[in-house]
């Protein structure tokens, strides 16, 4: 909110030094994030009169003009062409600084001598969209009672400080100057001054008598004000209005575009004004919108309305969307003589989105949004009338149209001033807890059931007792409330033992090279097909976000895998030759769609790895690493078929007979899809099973006291035998003695038969009471090569 301190000054008398003024409102609750000082650099700018203009005689396009300052004459030379004699207007004289800190001296043009410059709306820092014409191509021209010689800076209040303070979404009452007067008077004890509103209403007719007002769609709209302004005249507004909407933001249009602006400002309500001859039947009907109904709003965009948008229509159209813009059909203009006023009040939640939907948000749209009080709208509607009767703009008729249906009543709230002395930590008087929520428009009424605090309409973010205890400690002020040490037990914190194995986990992945990633949790309903995931597969029953940012995250991810793939295609784009990546993620699983409850929220660990040198095998050590240190022993590696991964290069890793996840390398196609054309390796794994697999009990054997023996063997056996099936045999037939096996060799080749393949195995046996002998290793290894040929029908090399 841009607050001119100019402006503010008219409702509170505040002489504060600017940064200590800034500091205190900040203390208050009203932080200001920055100060802007306008018209600063100007210097030596008077109004003066034009009393002679003259042909300059070596130039065809300037003009000599002697101007009256009024302590002396000048002579200036200007190539403007709308000034006539008698005509006030701002002049540099000799010396003097303009917007942009140019300086004017005296020089000659052509032999002419020209001892200052007459000044247009932008050489004094004006925007000059609201002048007429001739003022936006020329020179600025002042009213005739302007008065001579006077600076120019005070006339039109060029220098000012615009404040600019943060409203937060709970104090719309503060989005006006009266609503920061308010806070400054009560800041620093001092007088609000609120405009009084006195209407001569000259026009004969009586307003319920010119219009008619109709709400149908009531929880949309609380109130609704009219009054009628008849003879308007269209016109700039005067150069003081101009100055200050430019200090907030606010770009000059005419007068009465102007007065609705202005007050908005002023009292935090919007207003509208429509041509009343371009409504039909002369009626105001608010109500929902009709699917595919149409309308042009005010910046010539042809609009597609919706039934749930409000709209202000009159019998036949819409002629606005209530809150956000109004409508070309029915937009004032030069030929507009008269004007029905609107000053009402929308719900909040239907302008935000309307406002979203559109794409359009403007001053007004931000006012409603945040949810206004609904008892300002007929003083709003008084005080643009008040302004347009002072301007001459029009006369307003008698009376006003009100719409109201259900009144908004202050709230009540029990006040115990020792109940806020012993929240803040203070011993501040009862009658001082009083003063300062009267100075905030919060009476005390005292009744024999004890004091409770009536609560003014405006401010709607006073709802409970606690909120009673802020606005004093505020206003109060925090930095006077004593500092006091916290008491109770204290305790230290200690990370559970699942958040211990977490950080494990990722310790391990970030010593064998891998570097952890975030990705969001919203994702594209697309990738799925990107990972060829059959049309029925349970991962495509996700749950999708009311408001998205875009169709990019619009549902919730059920798989790690795509963000693994992004940011491994992304990588490879960057020309990263080796890659090794981890994160842990949550995915989240319905139980049921729609939804009536929270969803399944699943931990994942997924890790990526691509590189020239890089292949399954190092992706299945580094889970094995994984493994020995969380301490999990009964683990195996099955071979699987997942649509995401290539035929015979996938398998899946079980803990105990329970699935923990799937490791392989990425199918072909899914590659393709992202773009990538290097083999990739991906795992993704059930972090909440490997955690509740991992044990943190630390055992200890001992060193063996007795020889081992090694034998080794080569079985040939069918390809789709694994590894894993063979070395269970080996030590169901070796029994005790059996300490362990390694597969050491893979062949496949022209000595063996196509189909089938060779694997050899070291064995080591040893027992834990004695040195085995010769004959009890020969004995128990030949049995485990009988076994082997009867279990897999295979045949042992020699």
């Amino acid at each position: 909110m841009l607050v001119p301190l100019n402006w503010l000054k008219e409702y509170v008398n505040i002489n504060e030094e600017i940064r200590s003024f800034t500091e205190r409102l900040t203390m208050s609750g009203s932080n200001v994030e920055g100060i802007e000082e306008l018209g600063k650099d100007i210097e030596n700018v008077i109004i003066g009169r034009i009393e002679k203009i003259e042909k300059h005689p070596d130039a065809d396009k300037l003009l000599v003009v002697q101007v009256n300052t009024g302590s002396k004459n000048i002579q200036v030379v200007t190539g403007a062409t709308n000034i006539r004699e008698k005509d006030l207007i701002p002049v540099a004289l000799d010396g003097a600084v303009i917007h942009g800190g140019k300086k004017i001296s005296s020089t000659k043009y052509r032999g002419v001598d020209s001892n200052g410059m007459l000044c247009s709306a932008k050489e004094l820092g004006l925007d000059d969209h609201g002048l007429p014409e001739d003022m936006q191509n020329g020179i600025l021209i002042l009213p005739p009672d302007a008065p001579l010689g006077k600076d120019i800076k005070d006339y039109i209040n060029l220098e000012d400080t615009v404040i600019d303070f943060e409203i937060t979404p709970n104090r719309p009452d503060c989005l006006s100057i009266v609503g920061m007067a308010r806070e400054t008077a009560a800041a620093y004890k001092l007088e609000l001054k609120i405009p009084s509103i006195i209407l001569k209403e000259e026009a004969r007719e009586n307003a319920k008598d010119l219009a008619r007002i109709t709400i149908e769609a009531r929880d949309l709209c609380k109130r609704y004000v009219a009054r009628i302004i008849k003879d308007v005249k269209i016109e700039p507004s005067p150069l003081w209005m101009q100055r200050r909407l430019q200090a907030c933001g606010v770009r000059p249009i005419n007068n009465i575009v102007d007065i609705t602006n202005y007050v908005m400002l002023e009292l935090g309500q919007p207003l509208h004004a429509f041509d009343y001859d371009k409504l039909e039947g002369h009626s105001i009907i608010v109500r929902r919108g009709r699917d595919s109904e149409n309308m042009v709003t005010l910046d010539g965009v042809a609009r597609t309305l919706s039934s749930d948008m409000l709209v202000i229509a009159d019998i036949n159209k819409p002629v606005a969307i209530a809150g956000v813009m109004g409508g070309e059909e029915s937009e004032i203009g030069p030929s507009t003589k008269c004007i029905l006023l609107e000053s009402a009040n929308f719900a909040g939640p239907s302008i935000r989105r309307t406002s979203r939907k559109l794409g359009l948000r403007s001053e007004a749209s931000m006012r409603f949004e945040k949810g206004l009080d609904p008892n300002i709208c007929s003083t709003a509607a008084d005080r643009a009338c008040q302004l347009i009767e002072e301007l001459g703009a029009g006369k307003v008729a008698k009376g006003y149209i009100d719409v109201y249906p259900e009144k908004a009543n202050p709230g009540k709230i029990v006040f115990r001033p020792e109940r806020i002395n012993r929240a803040l930590g203070t011993k501040i008087p009862e009658s001082e807890m009083i003063d300062i929520l009267e100075r905030l428009e919060i009476k005390i009424q005292k009744t024999p059931d004890g004091m409770f605090a009536l609560i003014p309409t405006f401010r709607a973010d006073i709802a409970k007792e606690a909120d009673l205890v802020e606005e004093v400690g505020r206003i109060y002020g925090y930095d006077r409330l004593p500092s006091t040490l916290p008491q109770g037990d204290v305790t230290q914190g200690r990370l559970q033992t699942s958040q211990k194995l977490a950080d494990t986990i990722k310790q391990v992945l970030t010593g064998l090279g891998y570097s952890e990633i975030y990705t969001y949790s919203f994702v594209s309903p697309g990738v799925f097909d990107r990972i060829n995931t059959p049309s029925d597969s349970p991962l495509r029953q996700v749950i999708t976000l009311m408001n998205p940012l875009g169709e990019e995250q619009s549902v919730m991810r059920t798989t790690l895998i795509p963000n693994m793939l992004d940011v491994v295609g992304y990588n490879l784009n960057q020309k990263i030759e080796e890659i090794r990546l981890f994160e842990t993620g949550s995915v989240y699983i319905p139980k049921e769609l729609p939804l009536t409850e929270l969803p399944h929220e699943s931990k994942k660990l997924a890790i990526g790895l691509s590189g020239k040198v890089l292949d399954f095998y190092e992706l299945k050590k580094t889970i094995e690493t994984l493994f020995a240190k969380l301490r999990i022993e009964h683990y195996t590696f099955e071979q699987y078929q997942h649509f995401a991964f290539h035929p015979g290069r996938c398998a899946r890793v079980m803990i105990d007979e329970e699935e923990l996840g799937i490791v392989g390398e990425i199918h072909p196609d899914v590659l393709e899809n992202y773009d990538i054309d290097t083999r990739v390796y991906i795992a993704q794994l059930d972090m909440d099973l490997l955690i509740k697999k991992a044990s943190t009990d630390i055992k200890f054997s001992a060193l063996p006291r007795f020889p081992a023996s090694d034998r080794d063997l080569a079985i040939i056996v069918e390809d789709r035998v694994p590894a894993r099936d063979i070395i269970q045999v080996i030590k169901e037939a070796g029994g005790e003695l059996v300490e362990n096996v390694e597969l050491f060799d893979i062949y496949r080749g022209d000595q063996i038969q196509k189909g089938f393949k060779s694997m050899a195995f070291s064995i080591t046996y040893r027992a834990k009471d004695r040195t085995l002998t010769d004959e009890e290793v020969n004995g128990v290894h030949d049995r485990v090569r009988t076994k082997l040929v009867e279990k897999f029908n295979g045949t042992l090399r020699e």
